[in-house]
């Protein structure tokens, strides 16, 4: 990786179908990294974190080296049963309803759809997320 913020076009390449796939989102670049938003609203974040550059991203996703995290949206009670299984789930101090998830060669793509989804349904206007709670999470 040349620049701390540079993300893998492997995770890239798995994530942009799911967060596309959702109505009405599009791609954007982050202060680092790649997020997907659906009107001004951002519900997922993508972007390699390194100890030396982003220290309290790091510290959350306790990453000692440099590492691929995610940060999406989930109610309070999702996030305490994920975080309390672990990694590769982390809570970020900022924010309401904030996951964290670290991405690597064992990320479970389809729990992770569903995740995506899901964190799309809390910020998406109600028609929308509607569409999304029919048809289910993008790729399935």
């Amino acid at each position: 990786m040349s620049e701390p913020a540079d993300v893998p076009p492997e995770f890239l390449d798995r994530l942009r179908p799911i967060c596309l796939g959702l109505p009405e989102s599009y791609e954007e670049p982050a202060w680092v990294g790649t997020r997907w938003r659906i009107r001004k609203r951002t519900f997922a974040h993508v972007l390699t974190v390194d100890p030396d550059h982003q220290i309290a991203h790091a510290r959350a996703a306790e990453l000692d080296r440099p590492g691929c995290v995610l940060i999406l949206r989930a109610p309070g009670d999702e996030i305490a049963a994920l975080v309390a299984a672990g990694y590769p789930f982390y809570k970020p101090e900022w924010g309401p309803n904030v996951l964290g998830m670290a991405l690597d060669d064992d990320t479970d793509w389809d729990e992770l759809a569903e995740l995506l989804a899901e964190s799309y349904r809390l910020l998406a206007p109600k028609r929308l997320a509607a569409q999304v709670d029919r048809a289910g999470p993008p790729g399935h």
